[in-house]
């Protein structure tokens, strides 16, 4: 079997895209693996806020136009940048364990965010990030940052920041994770959903490919980013928000944090809730209903009166 697996041309989509090639090789050696680089329009501008360039999808919409064109089989997707809902003749067709879904704090001079000095600017790429930070030390500064793992490593000292905010994944599968300061449990910083694990795309009606690749599927990961992705695609409504969400699967049982804020964090709504683990869906239902009940609905409220008025949103990553 022929399997071309379209990648982005980063370190770290190419490293993770050269882990799950392996991956498939050793579990299927008949099959021809072959790796095919595209640029996406995330990856063609590293300066406007990824918000400006419409949050959703520009990492991945090149990819996905490849797959239907037939020009790949398979494409390997950091499951956090994929949209909530497939376009017809695609599917999710599997999705490897996931390694760790939190943020953490690079510095080159503090332990961690409480101790930086009031004033101190953080840099992060995610109005997520930036309304949570906000919310817990609203005497420090937050200030945007793009680029790949290296050139925010380098950048964010040359802005004047104290601190980074990054995912804890890529630096960890790019061996970079001896910079980690602090790392930040779901009710600290709640992840986005997807955070840490890969999603495996391909064209709905390959099904020989579907069905080999079910040898890298992780149900436990599945469920748990199933939950998250639903909670988020029945809150986001078409918007562009602060959005945060993690599950975990304890025995049978699945666990779920979710996390709605306004971008300046001055009102944030997070909670949690448990339920079975073979229902993600109906619990990520119950959580949006009461985060939308606890405040959620204003916070709601302020983005369309935002939206109406023409200003720019965010992304929920």
């Amino acid at each position: 079997m022929r399997i071309r697996i379209g990648t982005r041309g980063s370190e770290l989509a190419l490293t993770q895209t050269r882990d799950i090639a392996r991956r498939i090789a050793a579990a299927i050696p008949e099959a021809d693996v072959e790796e095919v680089i595209l640029k996406t329009s995330g990856d063609r501008d590293q300066v406007t806020p990824l918000s400006a360039q419409g949050g959703v999808g520009v990492f991945t919409k090149e990819l996905e136009r490849a797959l239907l064109a037939e020009e790949i089989d398979l494409a390997v997707h950091s499951l956090k940048d994929l949209p909530t809902v497939s376009p017809d003749g695609l599917a999710l067709a599997a999705v490897p364990e996931r390694v760790s879904p939190w943020d953490v704090f690079v510095s080159n001079d503090y332990a961690d965010l409480v101790d930086l000095p009031s004033g101190s600017k953080v840099a992060t790429g995610s109005l997520r990030r930036r309304a949570q930070i906000l919310h817990r030390f609203p005497n420090l500064e937050v200030i945007g940052i793009r680029g790949n793992i290296d050139t925010r490593l380098t950048k964010y000292r040359e802005l004047g920041a104290a601190g980074l905010i990054l995912a804890e994944a890529g630096l960890a599968r790019t061996g970079r994770d001896a910079v980690i300061r602090a790392r930040f449990g779901p009710t600290e910083m709640t992840p986005a959903p997807g955070q840490g694990a890969l999603g495996l795309e391909t064209r709905a009606d390959h099904r020989e490919l579907i069905d080999a690749l079910q040898v890298i599927e992780h149900p436990a990961t599945r469920a748990a980013v199933t939950a998250e992705r639903e909670f988020l695609r029945e809150l986001e409504g078409g918007c562009h928000l602060p959005i945060g969400g993690f599950a975990r699967l304890v025995e049978d049982h699945l666990v779920l944090t979710g996390m709605l804020a306004t971008a300046d964090g001055r009102s944030r709504v997070q909670l949690t809730v448990e339920g079975p683990g073979a229902d993600p869906l109906a619990l990520a239902h119950e959580l949006v209903e009461k985060i939308r009940r606890a405040g959620g609905d204003e916070i709601l409220a302020t983005y369309r009166h935002t939206e109406q008025g023409g200003a720019e949103g965010g992304t929920a990553s």
